[in-house]
């Protein structure tokens, strides 16, 4: 499996990241991807940039280095009714929504009670594309149940190349996630071409799959290019297809953002089909 595009990274603007937009869209033109969408943290984060840097993002370039931009951020979600530290109206403007829990942002542990609360109430948000690095073992959901919410809202679900450097706990569960994923219908991988665990008919489990997105979380040039490869193993050990991975090839992406309504959909399409 080719991956065409990174949907998670990150710039300077947040100090605890280490390259200008213009260094990360270079390394992503040398990895050979199509297109790289930029998800600086939200305001709510301690040192992320102010909320006008993600109100003046038409003053970048709708491709750099040869690589189609996409100009998001990665909201932070802020209590378990699925709130963010973003006003609806600025979120439905962005190329691209990740939405993601980060400590400093959600007081204390989450029972999982709580975690599936927040994710359902999340799926219901128009404006959010991916779920963020949810596989962390500080906020175990109900992944059978909370799949499913996803796929029937089209939220893409994320496997973080981060967390394999800094969540580590969460590693096994994304195993469980990518199971879930696949198979919404019965919530366990499907076991040949023909049929899946469930019994359902293989395609019709992929039509009801849960999308999913293979992101490096990128807080460095280094880290986009080698947080993607222990991704891609997995994937390959579970025999995940290509079909749902929406960053597998570049008609998947702009389908996805199609179906997503985002605006960006024709340019993206225009500047990588």
């Amino acid at each position: 499996m080719q991956i065409i595009a990174d949907l998670h990274t990150h710039t300077l603007s947040a100090t605890h990241a280490f390259n200008t937009l213009d260094e990360m869209a270079a390394k992503a033109a040398a990895l050979g991807y199509a297109a790289l969408a930029i998800t600086d943290h939200g305001p709510a984060m301690p040192d992320a940039p102010h909320m006008w840097h993600f109100a003046n993002q038409t003053a970048l370039p709708l491709v750099l280095h040869g690589v189609a931009m996409m100009y998001g951020a990665e909201a932070n979600v802020m209590d378990t009714n699925g709130g963010l530290d973003f006003a609806q109206s600025r979120l439905r403007a962005l190329d691209w929504v990740v939405a993601s829990i980060h400590s400093p942002c959600i007081p204390g542990l989450l029972t999982e009670k709580e975690a599936t609360r927040l994710w359902l109430a999340l799926a219901e948000n128009p404006y959010v594309d991916c779920i963020g690095h949810s596989e962390q073992q500080n906020y175990r959901y109900d992944y059978d149940l909370v799949t499913k919410a996803f796929a029937k809202n089209h939220k893409v679900v994320e496997l973080n190349g981060n967390s394999v450097n800094v969540r580590r706990d969460g590693i096994p569960n994304m195993k469980l996630l990518l199971a879930a994923c696949l198979c919404v219908c019965c919530s366990a991988s499907a076991s040949s071409e023909d049929a899946g665990f469930c019994g359902v008919p293989f395609l019709d489990c992929l039509k009801n799959g849960c999308h999913i997105a293979l992101d490096t979380d990128a807080h460095s040039t280094t880290q986009l290019q080698g947080n993607m490869p222990p991704l891609l193993a997995m994937l390959e050990e579970m025999q995940f297809p290509q079909e749902l991975v929406v960053n597998a090839t570049r008609q998947n992406l702009v389908n996805e953002l199609k179906l997503h309504g985002r605006i960006c959909a024709e340019y993206i399409g225009g500047e990588i089909l």
